[in-house]
């Protein structure tokens, strides 16, 4: 699943070859999508047996693209008596001079020709009709108008088929940014940590009290998340938006999520998300505090069953120990699954929230 607003990519590139040992984690092939080019991974150790698919083709979301033979996987013994295999490896075609130096400059590619010479030596004849059958260019791709109206469509769904509730908060950060100060003050500017990373953690933290936030709704019934992976809303440059996970947001010291989520921006800007960090999140953040929003109500992102906003953190009067002040505050709101939790459930989990900003070296 390469997300709930896509259905459908085009493969660019393989980056293997059948025959090609491949582990876990390893990129197997990149996929254009409105997105941008997606790197689909490896999910299982073995050898790359049979490529499905080939570049160029257009292919629904969920298509299997190739097939990979699992590393304990052995051949067939052979029978007694018999002949030795094939070799495994394809018989390069014989091609002339004259039929190299057109596919050269018609940019045809030899291994898509079929020879018809003597032997299936590929002639002259055979590159002049691989060139003519090769498709005209498609039309460019307005990639912000798909984008939009991808989005549109999810967004559409979720509203017609998950019964949202609403519930926020406002969260004094006055702890928070005191801490943070003092912390910034002893890095480097290079290494220095945004607000933002701390109400990330907080959420992540959050969601191990209620677990029942983070999850997807699949089959009629609630999945619990295999790890917390906080899908991060990033607005790119030429319009739309992305939202690709931060995996085990809770275990990550606020350092190390500082940098994994200024990599996550760059990368989802620079159209580099691996194929896992957009189908991994299992509930999403979104914050519009630098466009001076003071509260974000998000719609749910399917399959997932919650999403969270933040606002901006601004100076506004605060009751403290019976007098006001004027405090940094941030409304903190979730949009919530009915189908999964009650208002009950989503309160314990905001006052959650507010609890670890206020002891942000907890963090």
């Amino acid at each position: 699943m390469l997300g709930a607003d896509m259905d459908a990519g085009t493969l660019v590139e393989w980056t293997k070859h059948p025959g090609d040992a491949v582990t876990r984690g390893d990129i197997l092939a990149v996929v254009d999508t409105q997105k941008g080019a997606i790197e689909i991974e490896v999910f299982e150790d073995g050898v790359l047996d049979q490529i499905v698919v080939q570049p160029g083709a257009k292919v629904p979301v969920g298509t299997i693209l190739a097939h990979i033979r699992g590393a304990a996987t052995s051949a067939p013994a052979p029978t007694p008596g018999a002949p030795p295999p094939a070799a495994p490896a394809p018989v390069r075609a014989h091609v002339s001079p004259m039929a190299r130096k057109l596919a050269s400059d018609l940019g045809v590619d030899l291994a898509r020709v079929t020879g018809t010479g003597s032997g299936g030596a590929i002639t002259h004849e055979d590159v002049q009709r691989a060139a003519q059958a090769v498709p005209a260019a498609p039309a460019p791709v307005d990639r912000g108008a798909a984008m939009r109206s991808a989005i549109a469509a999810a967004m559409t769904r979720s509203k017609r088929d998950i019964p949202h509730y609403y519930l926020s908060t406002t969260i004094d950060m006055s702890a928070a940014l005191a801490w943070l100060r003092v912390e910034n003050e002893k890095r480097p500017m290079t290494e220095r940590m945004l607000p933002a990373v701390l109400l990330i953690k907080a959420v992540a933290l959050a969601l191990r009290e209620v677990p029942e936030l983070n999850g997807q709704w699949v089959e009629g019934a609630f999945r619990k998340g295999a790890g917390i992976h906080i899908g991060c809303a990033i607005s790119l440059r030429g319009g739309g938006l992305v939202a690709p996970a931060l995996h085990d947001a809770d275990r990550s010291a606020l350092p190390a999520l500082m940098r994994n989520f200024q990599d996550l921006v760059a990368r989802a800007r620079a159209g580099a998300l691996r194929s896992s960090e957009l189908a991994d999140p299992t509930i999403t953040i979104t914050n519009l505090g630098d466009q001076g929003v003071d509260a974000a109500f998000g719609i749910i992102y399917p399959p997932q069953v919650a999403i969270v906003g933040f606002g901006r953190i601004s100076s506004r009067p605060w009751a403290v120990a019976d007098r006001i002040e004027a405090r940094p505050l941030v409304t903190a709101t979730l949009s919530a699954d009915h189908r999964a939790t009650d208002g009950h459930r989503g309160g314990i989990f905001l006052t959650a929230v507010d609890r670890w900003l206020q002891t942000p070296e907890k963090l």
